[in-house]
């Protein structure tokens, strides 16, 4: 290992079923060799089942490691940060392994959070390189309903409807499944009754076609439904809108975050979330890009604060 790289010892998790199971064995090896270039001691370990990024992280932790590298989607990176999160520092007073996620998925909006739309080439070079480790100690939300932790937040109503037809097509790659749920889901949405609370105050009661709540500006790696969060804030951000408004139109204003402040649009930030259904129905509920079976009608939502440290750029890169 060289001598100005800080991580001693990691684990690259792969994950083959990412970006709808299209990893290549060639692109795979390229990392593994480019991994094994930049970090002393090198475990690589693919998943083999849902959850299983998060018991590898967890055991990560356990063996000391002082990086873990995630090759996969928005889910995956989610697993590794839920894990991290779940065990904490094998000793007190210890760090936790610092986390980077290689952007192998469909849509990578966590990756886009931190490095933008820069090679992972460059960008992981650049987080390895040096003396010390360069992180952003991360947010996550908790849905207490499911016991899931979310990275990038958790939505309901047209968002998760779009993600779950989004996820059942298989031949359309990247993030062109996304525009063409939009379209499919739009035209037959219905607003459904909804409370939604924040901090013990109810911000809205009424006809909901969206909520959205969490620490990442990006959804589907291109609509920012919370143009204003920020990932180590210590807040999580809500946006809703309300059965006033043009769906389609202001979906396509999030491109560039322009819906907020919209008529029809609520927009807030706080710690603790509510959002139940008035006529007691299920709510169709995802988080990070994967849909969340139940039959529950109320989510709550609450914030872990600053838990998981990911690597990142400078400051003024940032």
């Amino acid at each position: 290992m060289q001598s100005d790289r800080w991580a001693g010892s990691g684990v690259l998790i792969t994950n083959p079923l990412a970006g709808a199971g299209r990893a290549d064995r060639a692109d795979l090896a390229a990392l593994t060799r480019w991994c094994a270039e930049r970090v002393g001691d090198l475990a690589v370990v693919p998943t083999g089942h849902r959850g299983h990024a998060e018991e590898i992280a967890a055991k990560a932790v356990a063996d000391g490691a002082d990086v873990v590298i995630v090759a996969g989607g928005d889910g995956s990176t989610r697993e590794v940060a839920a894990g991290l999160a779940r065990t904490g520092p094998a000793r007190p007073g210890a760090d936790l392994p610092a986390v980077f996620c290689v952007p192998a998925g469909t849509a990578n909006s966590f990756y886009r959070e931190i490095w933008s739309d820069r090679p992972w080439t460059r960008t992981l070079d650049e987080a390895l390189s040096g003396p010390v480790r360069r992180v952003r100690h991360v947010d996550l939300a908790h849905i207490e309903e499911i016991g899931v932790h979310a990275l990038l937040g958790t939505g309901t109503g047209v968002v998760a409807d779009v993600l779950a037809a989004a996820n059942r097509r298989t031949d359309v790659a990247g993030r062109e499944r996304y525009q063409q749920a939009v379209a499919r889901v739009v035209a037959a949405h219905r607003p459904y009754p909804a409370r939604v609370t924040v901090d013990g105050e109810v911000v809205h009661e009424g006809g909901v076609q969206l909520t959205n709540i969490g620490g990442g500006r990006f959804r589907a790696g291109q609509f920012r439904l919370m143009p204003h969060s920020v990932l180590d804030d210590g807040l999580l951000d809500l946006c809703v809108f309300d059965d006033t408004c043009d769906l389609l139109e202001l979906l396509s204003l999030t491109r560039e975050g322009r819906h907020v402040g919209r008529p029809g649009v609520i927009y807030t930030r706080g710690r603790h979330f509510v959002v139940e259904r008035t006529d007691g129905a299920p709510l169709s509920l995802e988080h990070d890009g994967e849909t969340a079976a139940g039959e529950h009608a109320r989510c709550t939502v609450g914030l872990l604060a600053g838990v998981v440290p990911f690597l990142a750029p400078p400051p003024h890169q940032a």
